[in-house]
């Protein structure tokens, strides 16, 4: 009995940990149909980076269907500036309203 105590308390504290990593991410999902086989999701731009070295892609920020060779060149698109002023105030921004606001 004890070691299914044991056994249950994993399960549920790897249940609560991935339910609590996944909370506050509305975020879109990962670009298919590109010869990259590592996205990472870039938390302070709201966009997907290839860390794939052996792709053609590797190194670039996909936003919106375009690829940015930097950080610098994705951040003064026009199209990535207006999703930025969006994406900044999303949850976990800081920003005031929903429940409680």
């Amino acid at each position: 009995m004890n070691k299914t105590k044991k056994m249950m308390k994993g399960v549920v504290a790897a249940a609560l940990v991935s339910s609590l990593a996944a909370c506050g991410e509305d975020r879109p999902s990962e670009p298919t149909g590109y010869d990259c086989d590592d996205w990472d999701w870039d938390k302070k731009t709201g966009t997907y980076y290839c860390d794939d070295d052996d792709s053609y892609y590797g190194g670039r920020y996909y936003h919106n269907g375009s690829f940015y060779s930097s950080k610098k060149s994705l951040t003064s698109s026009p199209s990535y500036k207006s999703y930025q002023s969006s994406y900044k105030s999303g949850i976990g921004s800081g920003s005031k309203g929903g429940f409680g606001g």
